[in-house]
């Protein structure tokens, strides 16, 4: 099963993702960290607001990566095709991204949305948190998670969608997952 977490920075998922890591429901599955931060490091990219086609091919291709390296796992994703789709749709939109590569997002996408089982959907309902790495500008913030609004749904995406304290969201993960292994 693959189980992912998808929204804009700053809204838990690193947090929900170390929630389930700690938690014994998930002792069957493998964490993929969230890839950007490593990839920034290893390859000294920009990201956020000053990311770029650099950026952007590295990150889209970790998503193709993550899948055909756990396609037959119990894992959990910090992040997905989904991510990948709409922050190149921000720097395309920002003509930071040629065509090509917003074509490429695109594709990839849609040739791997249905591959997750349970795509969780972290709401923007908590504050910004400035670590250094992540952007802190929530109009940056406010126009990813409405690209993600209008990528869901336009491609009529089922996702969990996740609000609250860390409590409530993990009784909904929680929720969900029961729904799934058990019909309850």
């Amino acid at each position: 099963m693959i189980i992912t977490f998808t929204g804009a920075q700053s809204t838990g998922k690193s947090t929900l993702l170390n929630e389930c890591r700690e938690d014994g429901r998930f002792n069957d599955y493998n964490f993929v960290p969230e890839i950007t931060r490593n990839l920034k490091k290893k390859y000294n990219l920009t990201i956020n607001e000053n990311g770029d086609e650099y950026t952007q091919l590295f990150c889209i291709n970790s998503h193709l990566e993550n899948y055909l390296s756990h396609k037959d796992d119990n894992v959990v994703l910090d992040r997905c095709s989904l991510d990948a789709l709409v922050y190149t749709t921000y720097q395309y939109h920002t003509d930071k991204v040629s065509e090509w590569v917003m074509e490429y997002a695109a594709n990839l996408f849609e040739s791997l949305i249905d591959k997750y089982d349970i795509i969780f959907y972290t709401e923007a309902d908590i504050d910004l948190v400035d670590d250094g790495e992540r952007s802190s500008s929530n109009e940056f913030r406010d126009t990813i998670v409405k690209l993600f609004e209008e990528a869901i749904d336009h491609y009529n995406l089922k996702v969990v969608r996740l609000k609250g304290t860390v409590e409530e969201r993990m009784v909904t993960i929680y929720k969900t997952l029961d729904k799934i292994n058990y019909g309850k």
